[in-house]
């Protein structure tokens, strides 16, 4: 079996997406969709839930680590609340699924990735310990996935940049220092 064929499947899975909730697709309209049989999905994915894992992980992996990198949160925030605004109709028909908890786990996990690439690259060469470097990144991919879910149930009628500009000039500089006052530090 091609890439080809994996990548055809999930392009015909973000067409149904477009179109209905998660909840509404099945593994046999996906299969019907592409022109391929049910056997042909399963030799890829175990389930639709794999497919949507991948999907998560390919398109915000994408957006996430497009170039050039992030240098703040804020940019990193404003690419995950754009990707979500171009991609309106898909992200609502995932986030009412009733599997949204699961989906949540997915999601949490890529911008987890991301977020501590950027705190990363915010250390540089600081000695920063590993603990704080994951608490850090943790505290962040915490609050841009609660603000994404606020953004989401209120039914993304604020505008995002204003909102996301406000935190991140309240915020300016917090993760450098939070990472330059770790150094040296013990652990309580």
């Amino acid at each position: 079996m091609s890439q080809t064929t994996r990548i055809a499947i999930r392009k015909g899975f973000l067409e149904l997406l477009e179109q209905r909730p998660l909840d509404k697709i099945s593994v046999v309209d996906i299969a019907e969709h592409c022109g391929v049989n049910r056997n042909t999905f399963y030799y890829y994915y175990c389930d639709i839930y794999a497919l949507v894992r991948e999907v998560l992980e390919t398109e915000l992996d994408s957006v996430l680590n497009a170039q050039p990198p992030c240098e703040n949160w804020y940019q990193l925030t404003m690419r995950v609340a754009s990707f979500a605004r171009e991609n309106r109709r898909r992200v609502y028909h995932l986030y009412q699924s009733s599997q949204r908890d699961l989906l949540e786990n997915e999601y949490y996990q890529v911008v987890f990735g991301a977020v501590e690439k950027l705190v990363r690259r915010t250390a540089g060469d600081l000695p920063v310990a590993e603990e704080d470097i994951q608490s850090l990144a943790a505290l962040y991919t915490a609050t841009l996935v609660g603000l994404l879910q606020s953004w989401l149930h209120y039914g993304m009628k604020h505008d995002e940049e204003r909102f996301v500009e406000r935190v991140a000039r309240l915020t300016d500089g917090t993760m450098r220092r939070a990472l330059e006052r770790s150094c040296g530090e013990e652990t309580p």
